[in-house]
């Protein structure tokens, strides 16, 4: 009986050895009872995935965000004494949670069709604090213009999907072309021109989780000092994504 129990020991000892990233980096390995998506063995996941999906920290920096966004919009209400005044805000882990579809291609990159057909499906989640921001926004006489880089033909899934979970927006700008630059479609929010919808207004904050989601700011930014990220955390808000960006190009110093 002793031998048996010393085989099944070092059975169980060998199943519970640790594995290396696809990076080459240190053994790693979650708790015992660490789970995604109410149950889903989450060793194989990558760890950006995983905290993502399953940390109370992602949760709580998620909050943090939008209720110091939420504290600074009385404020600038106030300060447009009547006058029409927005907010602009990115789509995909901004508000829309797309991680899911990430999970479900365990981990592999980004393409154009699965992307396309997740979309399609209008399945992407609320992320915590959003529905609570846009409230207060239209609450206090705002409006929310989401502009996003999700293709045109995708636009009324988009917003179909953004409506079908609670989250009262304005309208919803695409990409019109080939060009990721949203610059031009600030504008067109500011000044109410093609393809606003609305009136022109004075957009007082802008939130997303990409820096390019905010005016003329690109990764370059990083170079530049302090005086590039000084409107962050007044008018600026972003939000978490180590899944994805326009940071994954970026050498490592």
């Amino acid at each position: 009986m002793k031998r048996t129990l010393v085989i099944l020991l070092a059975a169980a000892t060998a199943g519970c050895a640790t594995t290396q990233s696809a990076a080459g980096t240190a053994p790693t390995r979650a708790p015992a009872a660490a789970t995604v998506n109410g149950g889903t063995n989450s060793d194989s996941i990558p760890l950006a995935l995983r905290w993502y999906r399953a940390s109370a920290e992602v949760h709580a920096v998620f909050v943090q965000a939008y209720r110091n966004a939420t504290d600074a919009l009385q404020g600038f209400a106030t300060a447009q004494g009547g006058k029409p005044w927005g907010v602009i805000m990115d789509a995909d882990e901004t508000v829309l949670d797309n991680s899911m579809y990430q999970q479900s291609r365990g981990g592999r990159g980004y393409t154009a069709e699965t992307w396309e057909v997740w979309v399609r499906t209008k399945k992407a989640t609320p992320l915590p604090g959003a529905a609570d921001f846009i409230n207060r926004v239209r609450a206090l006489g705002g409006k929310v213009s989401i502009v996003t880089n999700r293709e045109a033909n995708v636009c009324p899934e988009t917003e179909a999907n953004l409506r079908a979970i609670g989250l009262n927006i304005d309208q919803v700008l695409c990409k019109p072309g080939v060009s990721s630059d949203k610059n031009p479609r600030f504008a067109a929010v500011q000044s109410g021109g093609s393809p606003s919808k609305l009136p022109a207004m004075k957009v007082v904050m802008w939130l997303g989780d990409n820096i390019q989601d905010f005016p003329n700011l690109s990764q370059d930014v990083r170079r530049g000092g302090a005086a590039g990220f000084a409107e962050f955390g007044r008018s600026w808000f972003v939000l978490p994504n180590p899944l994805y960006g326009s940071w994954d190009k970026n050498p490592v110093p």
